[in-house]
C-alpha cells in the first residue's frame, strides 16, 4: 500500500505471494488433524472452499474499492484482513503441542517418492484445462455467445458457483473412494471441456457448461489427500507443493489457450485445448496406478 513506485510494488507483490503454498498446505494438515480420518477430505475441501469464496467475492470487492478510493486502499484493506486473520487463527485454532517435528532433510525426502511426483504432475497438468477456458471467458461471451460485457461478472459468478460445488464434492469423494475419484474427476473434466465449443453459442448452454467446468475444482481436495497419504513423514512439503502444482496448471492452461487463439482457432478452441491437459493428466494417473501396483508387488515379494 505504501509502495513508492512500480518496481517496489512488484517486489512486495512477489514477497506476499511466497507464503501462499505453505499457508494452504499447513492449513490442510491442521484441518485434517481436527477431524476423524474418514472425514479428512471434507475438512480439506472446506479449507479450499475458503479460497474459492474469497476469490469469488474478494476480487470484485477489491476492484470496486480500488476504483472508489484508489489502488492503495485496496492493498491496505487486504493487509488489514491479513492482520485480522492472524488474530483469529491464534484465538480459534486449537494449539496442538504434541505434533511431530520434522527436519528439512526429512521433508525433502518426499521428493524421492515416485507417487508424490505422479500426484503433483496430475495436478500441474491435468488441472490446466479449467484455466484455459477461465482465462478467456470474457471475449468468448462477447464474441461468440453475443452477450454484452455486463454478462461477464455473471458468468464468472456461475463458474465460481461451480468451483464451490466442486470443492464440496471433491472432499466428499476423497473420503469415499480416493484413488478412483482422481480418475473420475479427470474424465469428467475432459468431457465438459470437450463439449465447450458446442455449448458456447447459446446463453443457457454456455452458463451450464462453465458451471460444470468449474466443478473440476473437485480435483483439489482429492489430490491433497492423496499427497498426504503418499508423502509418509514428509507431509508438510508435499501438502504445500500441491498448491504450487495448481499454480503451474493455471499458467499452463492460460498459455495453451492463448496459443490456440493466436493461431487462429477461435475463442472456443480453449475447450478442446483444455481437454488435452486433462487427457495428459489421465495418462499420468494410469502410469501412477501401474507404478503403485509394481511397488506393491515388490513389497509383497520382499
Amino acid at each position: 500500500a505504501f509502495a513508492p513506485g512500480f518496481f517496489s510494488l512488484l517486489a512486495s507483490r512477489s514477497l506476499t505471494g511466497m507464503p501462499h503454498g505453505a499457508y494452504f498446505g499447513v492449513a490442510a494438515l491442521v484441518a485434517a488433524s481436527m477431524v476423524p480420518p474418514h472425514r479428512r477430505g471434507q475438512a480439506i475441501g472446506r479449507v479450499m472452499l475458503g479460497l474459492t469464496v474469497a476469490a469469488l467475492i474478494g476480487n470484485p470487492l477489491a476492484t470496486g474499492l480500488g476504483q472508489w478510493l484508489g489502488w492503495r486502499a485496496a492493498f491496505a484493506a487486504v493487509g488489514t484482513i491479513g492482520i485480522i486473520t492472524l488474530i483469529m487463527l491464534n484465538k480459534f485454532v486449537p494449539h496442538q503441542e504434541d505434533q511431530p517435528v520434522s527436519s528439512a532433510r526429512q521433508e525433502l525426502g518426499a521428493l524421492r517418492r515416485g507417487q508424490v511426483w505422479f500426484t503433483l504432475g496430475i495436478g500441474a497438468i491435468g488441472f490446466g484445462g479449467l484455466f484455459a477456458v477461465f482465462s478467456y471467458i470474457a471475449p468468448t461471451l462477447t464474441q461468440v455467445t453475443g452477450l454484452g460485457e455486463s454478462w461477464v461478472p455473471i458468468a464468472l459468478a456461475v463458474m465460481g458457483a461451480g468451483m464451490i460445488a466442486g470443492n464440496i464434492a471433491g472432499g466428499w469423494l476423497a473420503d469415499r473412494a480416493l484413488v478412483k475419484s482422481i480418475g473420475g474427476v479427470l474424465v469428467w473434466t475432459m468431457l465438459v471441456l470437450a463439449i465447450f465449443p458446442w455449448m458456447a453459442g447459446n446463453t443457457w448452454t454456455m452458463m451450464l457448461d462453465i458451471f460444470l467446468i468449474g466443478t473440476g475444482l473437485a480435483l483439489g481436495p482429492v489430490l491433497q489427500i492423496r499427497l498426504m497419504d503418499v508423502a509418509a513423514d514428509a507431509q508438510t512439503l508435499a501438502a504445500s507443493l500441491n498448491h504450487s502444482a495448481f499454480n503451474m496448471a493455471n499458467a499452463l492452461g492460460a498459455w495453451l489457450g492463448g496459443v490456440a487463439i493466436t493461431a487462429g482457432y477461435g475463442w472456443t478452441s480453449t475447450g478442446w485445448v483444455g481437454a488435452t491437459p486433462a487427457r495428459a493428466g489421465l495418462l499420468l494417473f494410469g502410469l501412477a496406478l501401474l507404478h503403485m501396483r509394481r511397488m506393491d508387488t515388490v513389497s509383497g515379494a520382499a
